[in-house]
């Protein structure tokens, strides 16, 4: 009888351990679906369209944002299996707001390529701003253009493959610290609330780009550079029961916060965009970018203090370094240089099961810490 127990207890292990590896290899699949790298083209010495498909490809890249509807792009798009977020260029939006144009934008950008072309999301706008000067002109055309593109989208049938949504940069946050007071700027509200009024009727997610190396740069004295890199030892900031080891967590947190106070607590945030740059600028290194990109991969698959266990689409910027943007900064973001060489190393597939299994198991200590 003995006997009969032991084996038993032995195959119910058995049984147990090969659950939990079945669950964490989903939870590495679900992680490696979550992070695409945006691609931009402001480079004159970047690899051909076709060999950056190619490229995506290999590296099992499965997730492209553009910023425009480049046509080369599209075209070898096809056929590819990966999923874009289209952007509409800015220069478009006043033009947009007329509904005829965006649905003659649609046809010609969107639907002539679908579904050859798996598009996810329409970015209409990147950071624009009623209170930056270089955007706030065209801050008044973003919601007529946002809708026109989504009725564009929706009369053709597509509203549940293809989200159209905006694309904001975290300077609206008025207040962020802490994470559970964060709040937009009072002067931003009434170009943003009816724009969350729209996402939340149609169930799209507000797209973010978020980087935590602005805000440490901008304020080196109260962040410290492992808090924004993800590799503090141990809590830095506690916001009640919510415990923050990290600057992303705390600025998601805090734009999740912003949302509850303008009536969009049911959005969904894809981060659009965040990465490190390599040179050019205060705590900008080889390093820094590597540990930066790195640690975001495999952070983004567990959420954050106020929403735990929900995976963070996420947007690494950017494909490569692109020697005509300025200043020099803005040059030394790329995960590729042009000769289609890789300056990190990235494993964009995800994290092998016993790495899951170890953040899992730290990230399990820290709640029981708290």
């Amino acid at each position: 009888m003995t006997t009969f127990l032991e084996t038993s207890n032995r195959s119910l292990m058995a049984a147990i351990v090969f659950l939990l590896g079945f669950l964490m290899a989903n939870l590495a699949t679900t992680g490696a679906q979550s992070v695409g790298v945006c691609y931009g083209m402001l480079g004159n010495n970047l690899p051909s369209v076709q060999d950056v498909i190619a490229l995506y490809k290999s590296n099992n890249i499965k997730r492209m944002r553009i910023y425009d509807p480049n046509q080369a792009v599209l075209q070898a798009l096809r056929g590819s299996n990966i999923e874009v977020m289209l952007g509409v260029p800015n220069s478009d939006l006043q033009s947009l707001a007329n509904p005829s144009n965006a649905q003659a934008w649609v046809q010609k950008n969107v639907l002539n390529f679908w579904p050859s072309v798996r598009f996810r999301y329409i970015a209409v706008g990147n950071e624009v701003s009623p209170v930056n000067g270089g955007t706030a002109g065209l801050a008044q055309f973003v919601l007529p253009a946002l809708t026109n593109v989504f009725n564009a989208i929706r009369s053709a049938g597509l509203k549940d493959q293809i989200q159209v949504s905006i694309a904001i940069d975290m300077t609206l946050i008025g207040n962020s610290y802490p994470p559970s007071q964060g709040a937009f700027r009072g002067d931003v509200r009434s170009y943003l609330d009816p724009i969350i009024g729209h996402l939340v009727y149609a169930k799209a997610p507000l797209l973010a780009n978020v980087y935590t190396y602005f805000s440490y740069a901008g304020n080196p004295r109260d962040i410290s550079l492992p808090y924004a890199l993800f590799t503090s030892p141990s809590v830095v900031a506690w916001d009640g029961p919510n415990g923050y080891q990290n600057l992303f967590d705390a600025m998601m947190d805090a734009l999740y916060s912003a949302l509850e106070r303008s009536w969009g607590g049911s959005l969904e945030v894809v981060v659009s965009e965040s990465g490190w740059p390599s040179a050019g600028g205060f705590a900008t290194s080889f390093d820094n970018a590597r540990t930066y990109y790195s640690n975001l991969i495999r952070h983004v698959k567990g959420g954050t203090p106020k929403r735990p266990g929900r995976a963070i689409e996420t947007y690494l910027f950017a494909m490569f370094n692109e020697n005509q943007k300025q200043p020099e900064l803005e040059k030394n973001f790329g995960l590729f240089f042009p000769n289609k060489q890789s300056k990190y190393n990235l494993n964009f597939g995800g994290e092998r099961i016993w790495d899951v299994t170890a953040e899992y198991n730290a990230t399990v200590s820290l709640s029981s810490d708290m």
